[in-house]
C-alpha cells in the first residue's frame, strides 16, 4: 500500500476519534453544569409544608454550644415548628474527640432553651456525615411510622442531603437556613456551589459520602 493511501485512512480516524472525544468533553460539561445549575435552583427555594419531622443537619458545636453555622440552622427549624409545619424536630450529628456534647445534643439543648417541649425532640448522635446521619433518620422514622420530613441544612447543601434523605425512602423536601457565614459573600456561596457540584455528582456515581475522598464535604 502506497503512503499517501495510508494517510487518507488514518485521517477519517482520527476525525471519528476527535468526534468522539468532543462529544464526550460536551456531555461531561452539560452533566457538570446541569448539576451546579440545580444545586444553585434548589438553594434559593424553600418547600416548607406540613410534614411528619424537621430534620436539623448537624455542624460544629462549643460545650454545648451551637455554632452560627449550627445556630442559623436551628432557627429555621424552629421557625418551622412555631409555624405548625411539623410536631417533631430531629437533630443530628456526632462528637469530636474530647467533646462533652453531640452536635445533635447541643441543637436539642438550644432548641429547648428556645421553647421547644423536649418530648418533641429527637437527638440522633450517630453518624460521622450526612449519609449515615441520614440512614439513622430514616431508620427510626420507619420504627415510628413518619414519611416525610423537611430538610434543614444550608442552601447549597440542601439539594444532596434531599437527595440522600429520599434514598432511605423518606419523602423529603428542603427548608434551608438563609443567614449565617455560608451565605455572606457571593465568594463563599461560589465556593460552596462548586464543592456541593462535586460531592452530589460523587454520591450519584457511588452513593458513599464525600469524605472518602478526602475533602470533608460529608
Amino acid at each position: 500500500m502506497s503512503p499517501h493511501r495510508a494517510a487518507h485512512r488514518r485521517r477519517p480516524a482520527g476525525r471519528v476519534f476527535g468526534r468522539v472525544l468532543v462529544g464526550a468533553l460536551l456531555v461531561v460539561l452539560l452533566v457538570i453544569g446541569g448539576t451546579a445549575f440545580r444545586v444553585w435552583q434548589v438553594a434559593r427555594a424553600d418547600d416548607r409544608r406540613p410534614v411528619d419531622i424537621v430534620v436539623v443537619l448537624g455542624a460544629a458545636q462549643y460545650h454545648g454550644k451551637p455554632s452560627d453555622v449550627l445556630a442559623a440552622r436551628l432557627e429555621q427549624a424552629l421557625d418551622l415548628y412555631q409555624d405548625g409545619l411539623t410536631k417533631y424536630i430531629v437533630t443530628v450529628g456526632g462528637r469530636l474527640p474530647g467533646d462533652a456534647f453531640t452536635e445533635a445534643q447541643a441543637s436539642k439543648k438550644w432548641l429547648t432553651g428556645n421553647g421547644v417541649p423536649a418530648e418533641k425532640i429527637i437527638d440522633v448522635d450517630v453518624g460521622s456525615d450526612t449519609l449515615g446521619s441520614l440512614e439513622a433518620v430514616a431508620e427510626i422514622s420507619r420504627q415510628r411510622g413518619w414519611t416525610s420530613a423537611l430538610i434543614v441544612s444550608d442552601p447549597w447543601h440542601s439539594l444532596r442531603a434531599r437527595t440522600m434523605a429520599n434514598d432511605f425512602g423518606l419523602k423529603a423536601w428542603a427548608s434551608p437556613a438563609r443567614s449565617g457565614p455560608v451565605v455572606q459573600t457571593r465568594e463563599v456561596q461560589f465556593k460552596y456551589i462548586v464543592r456541593e457540584t462535586g460531592a452530589l455528582l460523587y454520591y450519584r456515581l457511588t452513593h458513599a459520602p464525600a469524605e472518602t475522598i478526602g475533602d470533608g464535604l460529608g
